[in-house]
């Protein structure tokens, strides 16, 4: 049976009962979903989508996009979601990549994602934002029934991209089971049920809107107000509505910004998520005062969904990610050795439960470098855990850079900047933000006789990376910190450069 959609399916409640509603006031019921998913499975068979094929998606947040990641397991296929701001160039190296069967992107890039897609072999079909296109069309044509193919728990649901300091990214391989045990192990822990509504303001291409938000909801029985983007406005105005929000730490420094945000407007939720990236202790303390709820932090990956969470009941500590979700072990680690260190010691964190992802697709060499012989995966965080039992995530063994809940590699924004004439060379890093958890900083050496400013780095970086990648400052120096082997200490340029975004006189 389809491990996944199986669960989704045993756990409906009545079909009338709404599983999606949107700010225009569409609801989407229970059944309409499931008939819904039915419908684009079929479309995704007729275009010859088999049982292992990729199904690449790029596209708008929609009720739509949401039946077609349920279409895609339900046909057995395996679903790929790509962020929206990903320029062509980079798609390519996804589709190369993938060599997905179907690419469905919206039709504003038809056009050129067609041309792509016919020289790796791929078909393409489209899905605009309100739910239409090509592919919702040829869905129309489909009967509302779909005998779904199948699957077995170690059977692949999803591909999420991610990327190492090389640059090169590396798509990590999500079985059925890796995605049910940890909605289910969440939901439990953070006790959803069929009488929750969820504030769904999240993108629908990353772990945190599609694999933790949105199949906890589903595998719930919940209901979704899903929201195209996070609107401070629009999501006060939906809390006497709502039970809980899943958000990343942007979200809450714009809800302490607020005027609106009260004891009296939040009394009606019982839970507030943050994850994606570290939340400021700061902002953890001033949201407690102003509403009476504790923010709950978690600490997750791309490759392993979710490892820790800070408790429902008893304190959720500012700052700290709480403890391994039931089923997950967790250890620190010597980060050059592999022994374990002692309570209270920093290291690398190490993983292992079925969360954990099966490997990076076609990379078994890169696979095994980051997993113990034991079965341990190697995160690539450092950490510590208190007397207490409290994880704390204290910083990251690779150079990952996380703004606004967004990964972002700082070789692969080097090697942009270093094409730009006048840049001898570059260096990328993240350093603390009031709004973006971390920003995105640039420290460029010029050449011999160049006069570029940061208005002509980052004008040159426009339409080559997305936009979140992009730096928003960059700092000019007559050359980059190294040690006695000729790396660039990045760690000295992250203490120099520690204030940079902080308020001016703080």
């Amino acid at each position: 049976m389809n491990h996944l959609y199986h669960l989704v399916r045993g756990r409906m409640p009545d079909l009338a009962k709404p599983a999606i509603e949107t700010p225009a006031g569409r609801v989407i019921s229970y059944g309409e979903l499931d008939a819904m998913a039915a419908r684009f499975a079929g479309a995704l068979v007729t275009r010859s989508v088999v049982p292992g094929d990729r199904v690449l998606v790029q596209v708008e947040k929609s009720a739509e996009a949401i039946a077609l990641y349920l279409a895609t397991v339900r046909a057995g296929a395996i679903f790929l979601p790509l962020n929206t701001a990903y320029t062509l160039s980079e798609v390519e190296y996804f589709v190369g990549d993938a060599e997905p069967k179907l690419i469905v992107c919206d039709p504003a890039r038809a056009e050129p994602v067609g041309l792509l897609a016919s020289r790796y072999g791929a078909e393409i079909e489209t899905l605009d934002e309100q739910g239409g296109g090509s592919l919702a069309e040829l869905a129309a044509q489909q009967p509302p029934l779909f005998a779904d193919v199948e699957r077995g728990p170690d059977d692949l649901a999803a591909i999420l991209y991610t990327s190492g300091t090389t640059g090169r990214s590396k798509g990590a391989m999500l079985s059925h089971d890796n995605l049910t045990s940890n909605a289910l192990a969440l939901a439990a822990l953070w006790r959803f049920g069929p009488d929750d509504v969820l504030i769904h303001a999240l993108p629908i291409f990353h772990t945190h809107g599609l694999f933790v938000a949105t199949n906890v909801s589903l595998l719930t029985a919940g209901t979704m107000l899903f929201l195209p983007k996070f609107d401070a406005d629009e999501i006060l105005r939906l809390m006497p509505r709502a039970t809980s929000m899943m958000g990343v730490p942007t979200f809450y420094v714009r809800l302490v910004e607020h005027a609106g945000l009260t004891r009296e407007a939040t009394e009606h939720m019982r839970l507030f998520v943050s994850g994606s990236a570290p939340l400021l202790a700061e902002t953890h303390r001033k949201f407690e005062a102003m509403t009476g709820h504790a923010i709950l932090e978690r600490y997750g990956m791309t490759e392993t969904n979710m490892n820790t969470s800070n408790p429902y009941d008893g304190d959720r500590i500012p700052g700290t990610v709480g403890f391994p979700l039931p089923g997950v072990e967790l250890r620190i680690v010597d980060q050059e050795s592999g022994a374990a260190v002692a309570a209270g010691t920093i290291g690398m964190i190490e993983v292992k439960g079925p969360n954990v992802f099966k490997g990076y697709w076609r990379m078994p060499d890169k696979t095994a470098e980051d997993f113990r012989p034991d079965g341990f995966f190697i995160t690539g965080d450092l950490g510590v855990i208190d007397a207490r039992g409290y994880v704390s995530i204290v910083g990251r063994g690779k150079d990952l850079v996380i703004s606004g809940g967004y990964n972002v590699y700082p070789k692969e924004v080097e090697d942009e900047i270093d094409q730009i004439p006048g840049v001898a060379e570059s260096a990328v890093i993240g350093l603390p933000h009031p709004d973006f958890g971390e920003g995105v900083t640039a420290v460029v050496v010029l050449a011999k006789g160049a006069s570029l400013d940061e208005a002509a780095i980052r004008d040159a970086l426009e339409g080559r990376l997305a936009r979140f990648k992009q730096p928003k400052r960059v700092i000019f120096v007559d050359a980059l910190p190294r040690n006695a082997m000729g790396k660039v200490q990045k760690k000295a340029l992250r203490d120099t450069y520690a204030s940079l975004y902080e308020p001016q006189g703080a």
